[in-house]
């Protein structure tokens, strides 16, 4: 069992891509909306909280990414044609970098 999720909300659109991928019996109604939850660990869901401050998770631990990061983890989905993507997605989702300077802890730079 997951740590947590992430819900990836859904269109129509979408819907008959995930039928077409065979995975349709994934998608679940939550709070009036069709998403599918892509499952994560307690280590993901910490870097994503780095990375997109203000994230809020729900009572079952799950979380709706801004729209960049919902784009970026659906087209991961359709590529790979799975839900199990967390592995390589939070590579391209979180950048252990972002919303640093160039010349952040440890590079010394401009200094001298």
């Amino acid at each position: 069992m997951a740590d947590a999720y992430i819900n990836v909300v859904l269109n129509d659109e979408r819907v008959k891509k995930l039928q077409g991928m065979g995975l349709s019996d994934r998608i679940k109604d939550v709070g009036g909306q069709k998403v599918v939850q892509v499952e994560m660990t307690k280590k993901d869901q910490k870097k994503l909280e780095k990375g997109y401050q203000g994230l809020a998770f729900d009572a079952s631990n799950a979380c709706v990414l801004p729209e960049k990061g919902d784009q970026i983890l659906w087209k991961i989905i359709e590529d790979m044609k799975s839900l199990d993507v967390m592995k390589f997605a939070i590579i391209k989702l979180y950048s252990p970098l972002a919303g640093r300077d160039v010349f952040g802890r440890g590079t010394a730079g401009g200094r001298g």
